[in-house]
């Protein structure tokens, strides 16, 4: 296996398998494998990725580059990077990084990338779409089981050692409607099914989809939000979606109906949303992404009832960066050989 070296004054060889001294933990210090050409990995967690390259017979083929994201990589390093593994961009790429042709993100959503003028325009840009088809669909099953069976009420009982036998409802039968099948989408829709629910949902092509009873363009929006007893928010945050949910629309929910956003936190207008739950217009909501992150104190979300915060932590799990890792090294071998990337993101539609 090829060394892993420290770029900076300390040469001294480290195993890139050591959590202790290697890959991990050293902000602003970048190391390699020597090879050819450069790959830039600016990540906390890198062994996942270089593990990967060199199963693939990859780490031969390149010169990868581990910078922790919280430092900056130098120019040097920059100049002669032609791939970069990163979850924002660095600022005055398109100087700094003349050879850069492939932009990986870590993350699945890019408009932070596309909104940054630090975005080289001749760079394809990757995204790590797919990446939470495990944990994200568990996360949203979670959140239904949760408010159909009101846990947060039963575990406000046993604080208050109150015995309260609540009546529960169940998820058979009800209406799931998703806003978004994508892949994360499909898969709750598969999970949703094997529980009897019934599906629908929008979609850019409505073409028919397993596990999907029905499935509409964007511009039957409103007919998803009033046949469905819940709302699932899997959007991107692009201009024909944010503020989508606004007291127009919450006004068409059931008032029985919970709303889910595991999309993006603009897409919800929150103070409509405050004052829908408050007035019990709809049942709650659960959200898992907000239009400021970390969530400010001060924010009413916090205290309005049948509103639940998850703090953005649909897509967390274990395994997550040995899956963005299987992607990456996909794509790596694609760009070694001038094939197709996967997950290409269309800088004009926005995701």
């Amino acid at each position: 296996m090829p060394a892993l070296r420290h770029l900076a004054d300390d040469q001294r060889p480290l195993d890139p398998h050591d959590r202790r001294r290697g890959l991990r933990g050293h902000a602003g210090r970048a190391r390699r494998l020597t090879a050819t050409r450069t790959v830039l990995l600016c990540t906390e967690a890198p062994a996942p990725y270089v593990r990967a390259a060199e199963s693939a017979g990859l780490a031969s083929a390149f010169d990868l580059v581990v910078s922790h994201p919280s430092g900056d990589p130098g120019d040097a390093l920059l100049g002669r990077a032609e791939a970069l593994l990163a979850w924002r961009p660095i600022p005055r790429l398109p100087d700094r990084a003349p050879r850069l042709r492939w932009i990986q993100s870590l993350t699945g959503g890019c408009e932070h990338w596309l909104a940054s003028p630090d975005l080289p325009s001749s760079a394809v840009l990757t995204c790590a779409r797919g990446t939470h088809r495990l944990s994200m669909p568990e996360h949203i099953l979670a959140a239904l089981f949760m408010v159909s069976k009101q846990i947060p009420g039963i575990v406000l009982d046993q604080r208050e050692s109150r015995w309260r036998r609540r009546v529960n409802d169940t998820l058979s039968g009800k209406t799931l409607g998703i806003l978004g099948l994508g892949a994360i989408g499909a898969e709750v829709a598969r999970k949703a099914a094997a529980l009897d629910m019934r599906v629908i949902g929008t979609k850019r092509d409505a073409a028919p989809m397993a596990h999907v009873d029905q499935v509409l363009g964007p511009d039957r929006t409103g007919q998803v939000l009033g046949e469905s007893d819940f709302v699932l928010l899997l959007l991107p945050s692009v201009p024909s979606t944010r503020g989508l949910i606004d007291k127009q629309a919450l006004a068409l929910m059931k008032p029985s109906a919970w709303l889910l956003n595991f999309g993006r936190g603009d897409l919800v207008v929150d103070a409509d949303l405050i004052e829908a739950a408050a007035s019990r217009r709809i049942a709650g909501a659960v959200l898992d992404v907000f239009r400021e992150e970390p969530l400010p104190a001060t924010s009413l979300l916090w205290t309005t009832d049948n509103i639940v915060i998850f703090p953005h932590v649909g897509g967390l799990h274990p395994r997550r960066d040995e899956l963005v890792a299987e992607l990456w090294v996909d794509n790596l071998r694609r760009f070694a050989s001038g094939q197709p990337l996967r997950e290409v993101v269309d800088r004009r539609r926005g995701y």
